[in-house]
């Protein structure tokens, strides 16, 4: 049974609040309700979810506003997601992106909000390098991809460096030794933005995934936050009991990658 609209679009606004995106306040129910294509009474009861959670403020008269993760509080879960050091994985996403096409979005010096610069080790406002990416197979789009990497790694490479060859190899070119990194995966529901690039309908269930690079020096590198279509991606994992692991992505029909 699917789930209701209001549903949908509280946890649309749900992950992007957890993103930061909002620092400006929410767009307000007329924009909302353009952007999902629903009525006022949908809107306005996402947004009553919201605020009964502790999310969001919404006061009369002024715009809607985001509080601060001391106010709304952590994600449900996030100090009890398990968490892998996969020695291979960097071979493995170096092949696939061997294996697809890439488009890039965007490519832009910005700097750190708090969240990227908790993830990154760095100062509140320091310069990082953001990328957007959609990578593509024969089938269709694949994955809308948003990296973030301190601007000291960063200028090394730009736009026709990115659009050419995968990232990890161009962080290796920048004189990086990539080390270990930290992933999860959990599930999003696609917002406008990610259902144009991807071709999927709004609310479509995505895989979400989170990944920090770190070097052999054990510091941060890149940040990625990648949105994958389920239905051409899939991650795969054997886990025994002495701790090694075997995993495999399979993306699309006829590409697939392995790592140990």
């Amino acid at each position: 049974m699917p789930l209701p609209k209001y549903h949908q679009i509280y946890l649309v606004l749900r992950e992007q609040l957890h993103e930061g995106r909002f620092a400006e306040g929410l767009p307000g129910e007329l924009a909302l309700m353009a952007q999902f294509g629903v009525a006022r009474v949908t809107v306005r009861r996402a947004l009553e979810q919201l605020s009964s959670e502790g999310l969001i403020a919404r006061n009369p008269g002024r715009r809607t506003r985001a509080l601060p993760p001391s106010a709304a509080g952590e994600q449900p879960g996030a100090k009890n997601l398990e968490r892998a050091n996969l020695r291979g994985l960097l071979e493995n996403l170096v092949t696939m992106g061997l294996h697809t096409s890439v488009k890039v979005i965007e490519v832009a010096t910005i700097t750190a909000s708090t969240q990227v610069a908790e993830a990154l080790q760095l100062q509140l406002g320091d310069a990082v390098q953001k990328a957007v990416r959609v990578r593509s197979t024969k089938e269709g789009p694949l994955s809308h991809i948003t990296t973030y990497v301190p601007d000291t790694i960063a200028r090394r490479f730009g736009r026709r460096e990115l659009s050419k060859k995968p990232i990890l190899v161009l962080l290796e070119e920048s004189g990086v030794k990539v080390g270990r990194a930290h992933q999860t995966i959990s599930a999003r529901l696609a917002d406008n933005v990610l259902a144009q690039h991807l071709d999927v309908s709004v609310g479509s269930a995505l895989l979400a995934v989170r990944r920090l690079i770190y070097d052999e020096d054990e510091r941060p590198v890149q940040w990625l936050h990648g949105f994958y279509r389920p239905d051409r991606y899939t991650y795969e994992m054997q886990l025994s009991r002495v701790g090694s692991i075997d995993a495999k992505v399979w993306v699309s029909k006829d590409v697939s990658a392995q790592f140990n």
